[in-house]
Formats: structure tokens, sequence, C-alpha cells
């Protein structure tokens, strides 16, 4: 039996080549890092995120953006039924002033109709135009309220303690809009400051100049001119050119300037002038409401007025019973 060399053959030659690789240019051997006894924990750092297929990736991008289009369609329902209910609320507000004083509620259409003509005038925007169309129309509903209703019907001149009390009128109106604020956000702030003066005078908190809201700056204005040319309970109304006098007599001090200088302009008065023969030829006629007879779906929302009663009492109205 022949022997052979452990580094001849198969077996043999594997072995040779795996000492010449383990052999440095040294001439050594080489040595390998002892493996270390800390246990070894799975980080982020350790881990190799695969990259997705691109179909795959495609596909949750469209699946992502169908979940986000109709969370965004549904909340854009909510938001919109939201909005007809509060503009459903303003209607039923402006009836109410119409029931407790017909008067009060020509007024302030009229009072709207002239501010349009001054924002028409100034260029606003649509939303701004908006904005000042709810503040003239709400303007006066504080005068509702029961403390002032006998006072404002008299028609004897006001006593100083009556006129006190009529100057709360613009705090009790913003009190009564302040539940619309997520949804007209400026309509009781401009209600509050209807009564201001340019020269930080007026009532009830005595802003000055610009810190008045544009909206209630432009409806002073238009509410002056009306008391000046309808009658009151007792006065009589007088002409356009004696309410031009007034309006200009109160440039710098009740009113802001600009304002009045644009609205004594001779293209913007006749407007104003036009609008108030219109209301004076045609009677006022309650318009459609397009509500009637439409079934709507209305959020369903909590009153406040059960949570002011005495615990009691709101038990009882809550029970079967007292249905």
């Amino acid at each position: 039996m022949v022997l052979r060399s452990r580094e001849r053959g198969r077996v043999g030659h594997r072995r040779l080549l795996i000492r010449q690789r383990l052999r440095t240019s040294y001439g050594g051997v080489r040595h390998f890092p002892p493996p270390d006894p800390r246990p070894r924990s799975c980080s982020h750092a350790n881990v190799r995120i695969l990259p997705l297929p691109n179909r795959v990736r495609s596909t949750l991008a469209i699946a992502a953006g169908i979940v986000t289009g109709a969370l965004l369609v549904r909340e854009h329902r909510r938001r919109e039924t939201a909005e007809r209910f509060a503009a459903a609320g303003l209607e039923a507000l402006l009836n109410a002033v119409d029931a407790n004083d017909s008067q009060t509620g020509a007024h302030v259409r009229r009072v709207a109709a002239y501010a349009l003509v001054l924002a028409d005038a100034l260029q606003l925007e649509e939303h701004e135009m908006n904005v000042v169309e709810r503040v003239a129309l709400f303007h006066d509903i504080g005068k509702i309220h029961e403390a002032l209703f006998d006072i404002i019907h008299e028609h004897s001149h006001l006593t100083p303690a009556e006129r006190r009390a009529i100057a709360t009128h613009p705090q009790r109106g913003a009190d009564v809009l302040a539940p619309l604020t997520p949804f007209y956000p400026d309509l009781a702030e401009g209600v509050l400051a209807h009564h201001e003066r340019w020269d930080g005078t007026g009532y009830p908190r005595g802003l000055r100049g610009a810190r008045i809201p544009l909206s209630a700056r432009i409806v002073m204005l238009a509410d002056t001119f009306d008391a000046v040319t309808h009658n009151r309970r007792y006065r009589n109304g007088r002409g356009a050119a004696s309410a031009a006098d007034i309006i200009a007599s109160g440039r710098g001090t009740q009113f802001e300037p600009d304002l009045v200088d644009l609205m004594l302009l001779p293209p913007v008065f006749d407007r104003i002038v036009d609008q108030a023969r219109a209301f004076s030829r045609t009677p006022r006629t309650k318009g459609h409401d397009r509500r009637r007879g439409e079934r709507e779906h209305a959020p369903d929302v909590t009153f406040r007025w059960r949570s002011e009663l005495p615990a009691q009492t709101a038990q009882d109205l809550a029970s079967p019973k007292s249905l």
C-alpha cells in the first residue's frame, strides 16, 4: 500500500488552501478577535429593511390616498351640515327680531343695504362683504332683551338712566351671538363694536382708530344715515342732505375719515340715497323661506339651558312623566 502525503489528494489540497488563506503578509497566522461574551440585542442599526417592490409601494400609496380622501370628504360634509345649521340659526334670530319689533327689523335691513354699498365701494372681497352684511343685520339684536323693550318703545325722550340701559345692547347682542363664533368668528365682535368711536370715546370698550373692526366702522356710518333719515318715535326723519352734514361733522371723531370721504363721494352717496328711496317706495314683504317643506339632516346638539337649571328641575324635565 502506498501512503500519500497529507497535502496531496483532494482533501489534502483543500487543507492546504485553507492554511494559505490564514497566513498574513508577515508570514504569521492571522488572529481573529474573540467572540463578544455580551448578549447581542436586535437594534434598528442591526436590522436591515428590505426595499418593497414598486408594485407594493404604489398599492399602499393608492390605499392611503383613498382613505385620506374619504376622511376629508366625510369631514367636509359634517362641516357643511353644521354651517347650514348655523345659517338656519341666523335666519331664526332675524325672524325673532321681526317678531319682536317690525320697525327694528326694517331698520337693520336698510342698514345692511347701505353698508353693502360702502363695502362695494371699498372693493372688499366677497367674504368681507358677507361679514359686513351679517354685522349690519344683527347689530341691534341686543335690543330685543326684555329689559330694554319698554324703553325702546317709549315715545318720550330718553332719560340718562334709560340711555345707560340702551348702551348695554351691544354687549347683550354679542352674548346672544357668541355660540355662533365657531362659524362666524367676526360677527359677535362686530356687533359688540358698532357703537365705538374713532377717537376712542365710544362704548362699551372705548376702542380707538383701526382697533375697531372694519365691519363695525362701516355699520356705524350706515346706522347713522338711517337714524337721521327715518322717523323715530320721538322725532321725524330728515333729508339726505342733513344726514350728510351730520356725518361730515363726525369725521375724525365719531367716524373714520377715509370712510366718511368715501361715503360722501357723489357716486357712492347717490347709490345710498337710491337704496333709501327704494325702501320707502316698496313695502317690505316676508321673503320666501327656502327651507320650508325641505327635509334636511341637522346635527344633534345639546342646548345649554338645562345646565343652568337646578339639578332637581333638570331631572324632572328629563323624566318621562314630564313629557
